[in-house]
């Protein structure tokens, strides 16, 4: 397979940029979980408070040039045609980097006070938080959206001809210029200000990504499994529709705590709970077109990282995300080390993963190298996904000492009450970090090198399998290859749906959990019933969610030695079948 246009190479720089701010951001990460065991930790040079505000910030971005990158190299697979305006294209990556080097140098304003809206030079730096950059830089980033979604529409071929992903990609780049306006004006009243800051920070996050999420994971099940644009195109018109059925009331879970009516507390809640539905979706698309119809697995590591990002998604989006944004439960989760499990899992798990994987599609196919080495990338994945899993759990039991001790019984944090209590979890952290540091190190190796070094033995000679008709029984193996059995047999879909079930039973008690923090007894000085809960809760969801993907790419990588569903599909072209 070769890339069939020549704009798709312009993506390369953005997925190139992609991994160089990653790993830096992830470094930034490993300094700041030394910065819990040790407060002092260059204190004063780069403090707690800047090197979140950078790893955060460095998280955002390196997504988003991800989403660029992808956007770039499927958009004229989606129109049959060249990119419109490279030139736009290659200032746009400009503009991207000076962006990013602003932020990174603007973030030491934040330690001295010499910028913010109240100091009179919102220019220079904003002061909000998450969306810091000062008014110059929105004004560069918002040129830059609009430049992306300029060259996705006059791209795309005319409306009438549009299907579900042509609509979900644009309206995905429109919402992306249009909600950043949001972010680009102050207001003095701190209930109006948080109100409108969150219509950045959620709905773009929440709404907006979540769009272009279910898109692209959408396109490339199409690519890597040849499934119909109209069968995928089921999932995505209903996963887009209840992203922003449940997403845009759902924001009102921001609004609980910043001074604003009581009635957002029920409304919030109720939509909040709500939110979990289209990330369903996502993962069912995945189940059928990925794996119902037995297709062959053509890029393992590519695969991996999607369905990573999905079970993900599902886990730290939709039930961690639903079991601390009621108000009963986020009355105590709120601000607590609960928050970043629900927010590492969510928000590298979703969108993370989903860029890495359409570079381990892309990139090969850009270096000339479509039957490169998968072993470095499959290792890499399980260092990241255990790695985040692991963080994840820190995050979770030390947030619950931590309503406890810090909410309930009302100790001092900063005279340091709390710290012996999450000294334990606070080793962790790094701990579960290194593992996904050196994952994250693979990753980077591995993109940066494909093409330039000897691809697999197996991949550069294997022999080819034998067909069979496109309908014989999943189940059942052919003449001379017996059926996989044990942990690698066919995963059906009630068994799926016992995975499934399983996570949602410990979301409910980590829930349940949660909400026992409002019993007189626990707020008296018992805190037996939250911590059991969340020592059950916790580490059975997570347990369950590793468990699941072993068991999910076993019965995928099981293929191997089946034959091939209606022919020898590596001889077409992968989007010969994306077809109306």
């Amino acid at each position: 397979m070769q890339i069939q246009y020549d704009t798709q190479r312009l993506s390369m720089r953005f997925f190139m940029l992609m991994l160089v701010l990653f790993i830096v951001q992830v470094g930034f990460g490993m300094l700041l979980a030394l910065q819990h065991i040790d407060p002092a930790l260059l204190a004063g040079r780069l403090a707690f408070n800047i090197a979140r505000a950078e790893h955060l910030n460095l998280g955002i971005i390196w997504i988003l040039s991800g989403f660029i990158g992808t956007i770039l190299f499927i958009g004229p697979l989606l129109s049959k045609r060249e990119l419109a305006a490279p030139w736009l294209i290659r200032f746009l990556f400009v503009a991207l980097v000076a962006v990013t080097l602003w932020n990174i140098f603007a973030q030491g304003f934040a330690r001295t006070g010499t910028s913010g809206w109240w100091m009179g030079q919102p220019w220079l730096h904003e002061g909000l938080e998450y969306i810091e950059a000062g008014r110059v830089a929105d004004v560069v980033i918002l040129i830059g959206f609009s430049i992306l979604a300029y060259v996705v529409l006059r791209t795309f071929p005319p409306r009438k001809e549009w299907n579900e992903i042509h609509w979900a990609l644009g309206l995905g780049v429109v919402a992306l210029t249009v909600v950043w306006v949001f972010g680009m004006f102050f207001i003095e009243r701190l209930d109006m200000s948080e109100y409108f800051r969150w219509y950045v920070v959620h709905y773009w996050v929440e709404g907006v990504w979540e769009v272009l999420h279910i898109a692209m994971v959408a396109f490339l099940l199409v690519l890597l499994f040849d499934a119909k644009v109209k069968t995928v195109g089921y999932a995505v018109f209903w996963g887009v529709s209840l992203v922003w059925l449940s997403g845009l009331i759902g924001n009102a879970h921001h609004y609980f705590w910043i001074g604003t009516p009581e009635f957002w507390q029920f409304w919030g809640s109720l939509f909040s709970a709500l939110e979990p539905l289209p990330l369903i979706f996502c993962f069912w698309h995945i189940y059928l077109d990925a794996h119902h119809d037995r297709k062959p697995l053509k890029n393992a590591p590519a695969f991996y990282f999607i369905l990573g990002s999905v079970v993900l998604e599902q886990v730290g989006a939709g039930i961690l995300g639903f079991t601390m944004t009621f108000a009963l439960t986020n009355v105590w989760s709120h601000g607590t080390w609960v928050t970043p499990a629900h927010g590492h899992l969510a928000l590298f798990g979703t969108f993370g993963m989903v860029v890495i994987a359409a570079a381990y599609y892309a990139i090969p196919l850009m270096r000339g190298a479509p039957g490169f080495d998968e072993r470095l990338g499959k290792i890499a994945f399980w260092l990241v996904f255990t790695g985040m899993l692991g963080m994840g759990f820190a995050f979770a039991l030390g947030g619950t000492v931590q309503v406890f001790a810090y909410r309930t019984l009302g100790l001092d944090w900063f005279g340091g009450d709390i710290f012996p209590a999450m000294n334990f979890f606070k080793v962790l952290v790094p701990l579960f970090g290194t593992v996904f540091a050196v994952g994250t190190v693979l990753i980077v190796f591995d993109l940066a090198t494909v093409g330039y070094r000897s691809p697999a033995a197996s991949a550069a000679g294997a022999p080819r399998r034998p067909a069979i008709a496109p309908h014989a029984d999943p189940h059942a193996g052919s003449v001379g290859v017996p059926a996989a059995a044990g942990w690698a047999r066919y995963l059906t879909g009630y068994e799926t749906s016992l995975w499934l079930l399983a996570m949602w039973f410990f979301g409910a008690v980590i829930t349940f959990g949660l909400l026992s923090f409002n019993l007189a007894s626990v707020q008296a000085g018992n805190p037996t019933l939250p911590y059991v809960m969340a020592s059950v809760g916790y580490p059975g969801l997570l347990l369950v969610t590793l468990l699941f993907v072993w068991r999910f790419l076993a019965s995928m990588e099981s293929r191997a030695s089946e034959p091939v569903a209606g022919g020898d599909t590596e001889a077409v072209p992968a989007f010969a079948a994306a077809r109306t």
